[in-house]
């Protein structure tokens, strides 16, 4: 009973901080965004939103898992070298030009499960062995790079099934259908996030995981359900980015680490856990998205957008680090 109280009282405040910390996130959405509609009329046609919806789509859904993660206190390193495996899977067993499978939409859940299963050995790294989760993805990344280049060789598998590429640019209903496959993935979150053990016992992780321990709470089975969530999302993110590429490559998950990291920290979740959403990232990553669209259409570098980028997230982070000041601790 005292555990339910518990688990009831953080769950509770747990919506509230969820409200606060969103309200910033928001605020900079519009801003952003009526600011360059300003500066430029381009910008707020509906061609260049979907385009920004559109290049919000992964990041998005990569963003769902990383909020997990990084609420219940740990970090995951390894989101580009299993974007990598997950999408030399992925085309390697569509219709292609490098071999004979043809599975169709059967790919996409087994790019999923594969996230799953590597972030499944994350969670248990972890737990098991208890490795500091930055070493422990770090090296579960770096194996799912090697293993992404074996299965690569000399040619990225090119992939030839019409209907995924189709879906991997196209639209429905006026919306770009990985924008609508990455507003699917946020329901999916959004729901095991409040309505499920695996998503109200990571905010009880994050915020006091000895005070859980005492408790008679699982901590290490809910710390690797996070873990293999966070690949599952992973492992989806990388089928769709292969399926707009129409390749399976070892680099396609270039950079978005960092892109994740930044979202969920501008989108309010602390880095020393126990607070944050899965909404909250996902505003941040439209933001995120408006900021590089629009600095486009102002004429702004790659370069100067990168420094921006990395100034934000650092702000971020003193805000954050500032607010917990008195329980601020080594990320584990």
């Amino acid at each position: 009973m005292a555990l339910r109280q518990a688990v009831e009282s953080r769950f509770r405040a747990g919506i509230l901080s969820m409200v606060r910390r969103t309200s910033g996130p928001l605020l900079a959405l519009f801003a952003l965004t009526i600011g360059f509609a300003v500066a430029e009329s381009q910008f707020a046609t509906l061609a260049n939103l979907r385009n920004i919806l559109d290049s919000s789509a992964v990041p998005l859904v990569l963003s769902i898992g990383m909020t997990f993660v990084i609420r219940q206190g740990s970090i995951d390193l390894s989101i580009e070298g299993l974007m990598a495996a997950c999408s030399l899977v992925f085309a390697l067993v569509v219709a292609n030009d490098r071999m004979q499978f043809d599975l169709g939409w059967l790919g996409l859940p087994i790019a999923a499960a594969l996230g799953a299963v590597f972030g499944l050995a994350n969670g248990l790294i972890v737990t098991r062995l208890r490795v500091p989760s930055f070493m422990a993805t770090l090296g579960i990344g770096s194996t799912c790079l090697g293993i992404a280049m074996l299965l690569s060789g000399d040619q990225p598998p090119l992939i030839r099934d019409p209907a995924l590429r189709h879906w991997g640019l196209g639209q429905s209903f006026g919306v770009p259908n990985l924008a609508l496959a990455a507003a699917a993935c946020l329901a999916a979150g959004f729901f095991v996030e409040q309505f499920t053990r695996l998503g109200r016992y990571s905010y009880v992780v994050g915020g006091a995981e000895s005070v859980a321990r005492l408790s008679g709470l699982n901590v290490d089975l809910y710390k690797v359900g996070v873990f293999a969530f966070a690949g599952l999302m992973t492992g989806m993110a990388a089928a769709m980015e292969s399926a707009r590429l129409g390749i399976g490559h070892v680099e396609i998950g270039a950079g978005q680490m960092l892109g994740a990291i930044t979202a969920v920290v501008i989108g309010g979740t602390s880095l020393s856990g126990g607070s944050g959403s899965v909404l909250g990232s996902a505003i941040a990553v439209l933001a995120l998205a408006v900021l590089a669209d629009g600095m486009v259409f102002v004429g702004a570098t790659p370069y100067m957008e990168k420094a921006i980028q990395g100034g934000i997230v650092l702000v971020a982070a003193i805000v954050a680090g500032w607010q917990v000041h008195d329980r601020l601790r080594v990320v584990k």
